[in-house]
């Protein structure tokens, strides 16, 4: 499954030179002044992943394939975006179709990078600029789809239930509230609702805590105040320094990992998105290896096996029999398949199992 992540923030926060950091690649312009990103850039990243490289050395295959991810970069957003300021809001279409969002906060005070606010920064404002936007720009769109049912509802009473919750989203939603905070979000009709308009304030959000190098160990006060905000509204943050990550965006891995660990960090901004992400998002990965190839596939945590199968092909979901899994530890520590089966570690499992991260899998299938 493709997973796409939007980055947002205010201008001059960083969000530029974090885009360019966590794609390796300098195709997004940053400059010291707003507004210096115009049309959205995109760019398809690999997800780091360590089980994929050793299984690549043990298995010798033709070719490899990592899971990906799409990072969107749109222009930075002020007070107003949704109404058309600055830039306006054309941009915020672009990440409609993400599953999740990097909210790229300014931590850090330097007079040589203006604020879009002569104030300076202040995390917990800036974060609510953002946020207010987000979610005027959900309400107007909800008023669309409101008047349209409406309209078709007086004739298609099946879609009254559907309108009285639309309603009542919108009563919650004018009290400033999230979609991702409404409290009938089991409701089947929410998430038809949710999948079909794609709310801004639906998804999952990560804060990035945009650093200088001084504070990225030990973070700052202003760390603090988003680190507490996120807390209260259940969203994940990552400490990074978006210059430094920049600065690594031309070494190997292993110059990097030299870099990391000379600044006394674990992780990089990238590395610390994708684990947070995936784990927001409930994801997880699986993997098939064979001489011909080793591919890692992305899944929902919780899925059985057909429906993992599907990712591959909608065949294999359709024909499914069964599944030969070998963990991954298990394929690690005996080094090939045909060990793993000697051991007797390769399990059989059918249409009830429910894939583990880390499985390495075969799909038996009828068409």
């Amino acid at each position: 499954m493709a997973l796409a992540i939007g980055i947002v923030g205010l201008p001059n926060v960083g969000k530029s030179t974090t885009f360019n950091a966590l794609t390796k690649e300098q195709n997004a312009e940053a400059a010291n002044y707003p507004f210096c990103t115009i049309e959205p850039n995109k760019a398809i990243v690999t997800v780091p992943d360590s089980r994929v490289d050793k299984l690549i050395e043990l298995v010798n295959p033709q070719k490899s394939i990592y899971s990906t991810i799409e990072f969107v970069d749109i222009a930075g957003l002020v007070a107003g975006a949704s109404q058309g300021e600055g830039m306006g809001n054309k941009f915020l279409g672009n990440i409609r179709e993400t599953n999740a969002i990097v909210h790229v906060v300014r931590c850090f005070d330097d007079e040589n990078v203006v604020h879009v606010d002569e104030r300076g920064p202040d995390p917990i404002q800036d974060i609510e600029i953002i946020n207010t936007e987000l979610l005027l720009a959900d309400i107007e769109q909800l008023d669309r789809k409101i008047e349209r049912l409406v309209r078709t509802a007086r004739t298609d009473k099946a879609l009254r239930p559907m309108l009285e919750l639309a309603q009542a989203l919108k009563e919650h939603t004018n009290d400033g509230k999230s979609v991702a905070s409404f409290p009938d979000r089991e409701n089947p009709l929410f998430a038809e609702l949710l999948h079909e308009m794609r709310f801004l304030t639906g998804k999952t959000v990560i804060y990035a805590a945009n650093v200088s190098e001084d504070d990225l160990v030990d973070g700052n006060e202003y760390v603090k105040q988003v680190e507490a905000y996120a807390a209260e509204n259940n969203a994940e943050v990552v400490i990074l320094c978006a210059k430094f990550e920049e600065d690594m965006a031309g070494l190997t891995d292993e110059e990097r990992q030299e870099f990391l660990t000379e600044m006394g960090v674990e992780e990089s901004g990238l590395d610390q998105i994708i684990r947070k992400g995936y784990h927001a998002l409930g994801l997880i990965s699986y993997f098939t290896a064979g001489e011909k190839e080793v591919r890692a596939w992305t899944i929902k945590d919780g899925w059985k096996a057909p429906a993992a199968a599907g990712v591959i092909h909608t065949d294999f979901e359709k024909g499914f029999i069964r599944a030969e899994v070998i963990n991954f530890d298990s394929w690690q520590k005996h080094g090939s398949e045909a060990a793993v089966k000697a051991a007797g570690e390769m399990r059989t499992e059918g249409k009830e199992y429910v894939v583990k991260d880390g499985d390495v899998m075969h799909f038996r299938f009828n068409v």
